[in-house]
């Protein structure tokens, strides 16, 4: 089964209608011709205006921030011969967080390009 193409504005305000008069979603969902699902997701995004699958949300959120990126450029450049584990130590000296060398090496990457 393919997937059908996301609703018109005339159809989500026949769903936000159909739910603010009273009716509950399977009712909603009988009366229209759509799944629970698409009801409980159209009228939760008029509601809060956003949909439950955010998806800049989610995955593992970045341990160094742009200002970071340009603090290892600069160390990077400083000292083109310090190893991984000096740079490292240098950049988590002055750092609240600290960065492991794994993550030294993806910025190393980065900074160099």
């Amino acid at each position: 089964m393919g997937k059908k193409g996301d609703l018109s504005n005339f159809e989500r305000g026949m769903v936000v209608g159909a739910r603010r008069a009273g009716l509950s979603i399977s009712q909603s969902a009988q009366l229209l011709g759509f799944s629970c699902t698409t009801i409980s997701r159209v009228y939760k995004w008029c509601e809060k205006g956003k949909t439950s699958s955010m998806r800049q949300s989610c995955g593992r959120k970045c341990i160094v921030d742009a200002r970071g990126q340009r603090r290892m450029g600069r160390l990077i450049q400083a000292d083109r011969r310090a190893t991984l584990t000096e740079i490292t130590t240098r950049y988590n000296r002055g750092m609240q967080q600290s960065i492991c060398e794994a993550t030294t090496r993806t910025l190393e990457e980065c900074c160099l390009v």
